[in-house]
């Protein structure tokens, strides 16, 4: 059974790549809850929803991950991203990884316009 880590380094690097069907699979539940601020999304099809919605809004975004800490089921990530046009710097995940895949997370971030 892979840690709250493994499982979170691995959704990472996913991501990076752009690979979310790889992700899905191997890092999300099918039954995974959401809560953002954007509301709440269930299983494969509302990440994906915000996956899409986040290209959309916050193109060829380049992140970077500044705090990542692990407690037994519990995940917490803080990110910043930028683009050419805009910036994130109040980016915070939290998760809850069970039986090597997570099943809830929670997303805040603020796209903010560059001047």
């Amino acid at each position: 059974m892979r840690t709250t880590e493994e499982v979170l380094k691995n959704h990472l690097e996913l991501s990076k790549k752009g690979s979310i069907e790889d992700d899905l699979q191997k890092n999300f539940s099918k039954s995974l809850i959401l809560l953002t601020t954007h509301g709440i999304y269930k299983g494969h099809a509302g990440l994906k929803e915000l996956n899409k919605m986040l290209i959309r809004d916050f193109p060829k975004a380049e992140f970077n991950y500044t705090n990542f800490l692990f407690q037994d089921e519990i995940a917490f990530l803080e990110w910043t991203a930028n683009s050419d046009n805009s910036q994130i710097d109040d980016g915070a995940d939290s998760y809850i990884v069970r039986n090597g895949l997570i099943i809830a997370q929670t997303i805040h971030y603020t796209i903010r316009k560059k001047k």
